[in-house]
C-alpha cells in the first residue's frame, strides 16, 4: 500500500512537472507568433512569416504533449494494466512527424524562393525580432531539456528539441537578415535549408528512438549493468538468470529469476527480493516497475 501511494506520487509530481514547463513554452510561444507574424506582415518579411508560422507548430506540440501526459498519467486499469505510458511515446512520435514536416516545408519554401529569383531586404528591425526568438526558445530548450532528463521524459525530450528547431529557424532569419543587410538577397534562403536538414535530422532521430520503444527494446545497457550489479552483490542471491528489461514511456519495468537456498523461509526470501528492489530503484534513479521469481537454488 505505502509502495502504491508512493509511486502515485512521484507520477503525480512528474506529470505536474511536465505541465509547468509546456506551459511556460505555451506562453512564450503565444508571445512569438504574434511579435513575428505581426512584425513580418510590416516589414514584408516573409521569412519572419515562416518563423512565426514555425512558432505556431510548436505551440501545437506543446498541447500535444499536454495531452500526452495526461493520458500516460492514468493509473492502470483492467483494459491497460501496465499502465498508460506508451501514450508518451506516441506523442514523442507525433512531435517528430511535426519537426520533419515543419523543416520539409522550410526548405521547399526556400528552395522554391531561390528558383525563382525572389530576394528579400527586410530591414534591422526583424534582426530585433529574430534575436528575442533565439533567446528565449534557448532558455526554453535548456529548461525543456534539463527537466525531461530527470524525468525520464521522451515527449518532453522531443519538446525542448522542436524548441530548439524554432531557435535554429530564427538563427538562419538572423544570419538571413545580417546578410540581406550586405547586400545579399539570397542568403536568408540558403541559411534556412541548411537549419532545415539540422532540423529533419533531429526528427529522424527522436522518430527512430520512439519506434524503438514501441517495439519493446530492452534498457540502456548502462541500466542493465546496474542492475546486474545489484543482483551480483546481494548475499542472499546464489544466482539469477531470465533477466528482462523494456521501456514504457519514462518508466522501466524489470523481470528477472533469483535463485536462493531451498531452505530460507518465504518471509527471508520476501526479504531478499524487497531489498534488491529498492537498491534497483535508488541506484537507476528513475520510476521502474520490477518483479523478482524466486527460486530455490
Amino acid at each position: 500500500m505505502r509502495e502504491s501511494r508512493n509511486s502515485l506520487r512521484n507520477m503525480e509530481a512528474r506529470e505536474k512537472k511536465i505541465r509547468d514547463i509546456t506551459f511556460l513554452g505555451i506562453i512564450i510561444n503565444i508571445f512569438l507568433v504574434g511579435l513575428k507574424i505581426i512584425t513580418g506582415l510590416l516589414v514584408r518579411s516573409t521569412a519572419l512569416i515562416a518563423d512565426g508560422i514555425h512558432s505556431f507548430s510548436d505551440l501545437a506540440t506543446d498541447i500535444i504533449v499536454l495531452a500526452g501526459a495526461r493520458v500516460s498519467h492514468r493509473p492502470p486499469d483492467e483494459t491497460h494494466p501496465y499502465g498508460h505510458k506508451k501514450f508518451e511515446t506516441i506523442a514523442s512520435q507525433l512531435i517528430a512527424f511535426a519537426l520533419i514536416g515543419v523543416s520539409f516545408g522550410l526548405i521547399f519554401s526556400a528552395g522554391i524562393s531561390i528558383y525563382r529569383g525572389k530576394v528579400s531586404y527586410p530591414g534591422f528591425f526583424m534582426l530585433v525580432v529574430a534575436l528575442i526568438s533565439v533567446i528565449l526558445k534557448e532558455i526554453l530548450f535548456f529548461k525543456t531539456r534539463r527537466i525531461s532528463r530527470q524525468i525520464q521524459s521522451a515527449s518532453l525530450y522531443a519538446n525542448a528539441w522542436h524548441h530548439r528547431s524554432d531557435s535554429f529557424s530564427s538563427i538562419a532569419v538572423l544570419i538571413g537578415g545580417v546578410a540581406s543587410l550586405l547586400g545579399w538577397g539570397h542568403a536568408d534562403h540558403m541559411a534556412t535549408i541548411v537549419v532545415g536538414l539540422m532540423v529533419m535530422g533531429v526528427g529522424g532521430k527522436i522518430f527512430y528512438e520512439t519506434l524503438i520503444e514501441l517495439t519493446e527494446h530492452s534498457a540502456d545497457r548502462e541500466s542493465i549493468e546496474i542492475i546486474e550489479r545489484v543482483l551480483a552483490e546481494e548475499i542472499g542471491v546464489s544466482n539469477w538468470h531470465a533477466l528482462r528489461t523494456r521501456k514504457l514511456g519514462g518508466e522501466l519495468f524489470v523481470d528477472v529469476h533469483v535463485l536462493v537456498e531451498p531452505t530460507l523461509s518465504v518471509l527471508k526470501s520476501h526479504k531478499i527480493s524487497v531489498t534488491i528492489e529498492e537498491k534497483i530503484r535508488k541506484r537507476l534513479k528513475r520510476p521502474v516497475n520490477i518483479l523478482i521469481h524466486i527460486e530455490p537454488a
